[in-house]
């Protein structure tokens, strides 16, 4: 069955906005004099739950820490680090050649519609997508909702789509839903399994769409 749709996370996959969110923890870790276990970060990378769980992880190496004073401090810090970032390597290009195939494009996202389409503006790529899903509106990954609302919203079948993921949360969601699923780590994922995707790329660049999509 021909491809007709892409749907593609956005935190780690469009853009890196992971690897500025980890370095903010790491410091925050540090200021207070202890570090940030990476195995943690893997564990709630590509969900929700990652600022509840890194405040959670900090008081416990912290005890009697102001979490909550923290918050407006570690937020701007973030924003801060992602004020220069642009779009991953080679996602213009692959997002233009779906354009010129006539495939629909979607972004499914565990983050909030607030932090999500405010930087698809501030890259420039907004305008590329007919839908855009969040973890506000549906559950987060690694449940399928996702990616069953981006398939409602588009109007094609799982076996007509493909998602572009850069966690193994992600992947785990994709594969739920029915969908084919390419994995395309970035730094801060790239030692992870990914195992349950149909494909791994290790960037844009690496191959380009329409060679990907005969295969």
């Amino acid at each position: 069955m021909p491809t007709r749709a892409l749907v593609f996370d956005f935190d780690g996959t469009l853009a890196d906005t992971e690897s500025a969110v980890l370095q903010a923890w790491q410091e925050v870790f540090l200021e207070h004099g202890t570090e940030l276990p990476l195995e943690a970060w893997y564990a709630v990378i590509g969900t929700q739950h990652t600022t509840p769980a890194m405040f959670a992880l900090l008081a416990e190496h912290v005890p009697g820490i102001d979490v909550d004073a923290l918050r407006p401090r570690t937020k701007a810090r973030v924003y801060e680090l992602l004020e220069t970032l642009g779009a991953r390597e080679g996602v213009e290009t692959y997002l233009a050649a779906a354009h010129e195939r006539g495939l629909k494009l979607a972004v499914a996202s565990s983050s909030s519609g607030g932090w999500v389409n405010p930087h698809l503006d501030r890259l420039g790529i907004a305008h590329h997508f007919d839908a855009v899903l969040t973890g506000d509106r549906h559950k987060a990954k690694p449940d399928p909702d996702l990616y069953l609302a981006a398939l409602d919203a588009l109007g094609t079948t799982a076996a007509q789509t493909i998602a572009f993921e850069d966690t193994p949360h992600g992947v785990t969601a994709a594969k739920a839903a029915g969908l084919t699923c390419v994995a395309v780590p970035n730094a801060i994922t790239e030692s992870l399994d990914f195992g349950q995707a149909d494909v791994v790329l290790p960037s844009f660049t690496a191959e380009p769409l329409d060679a990907l999509l005969a295969h």
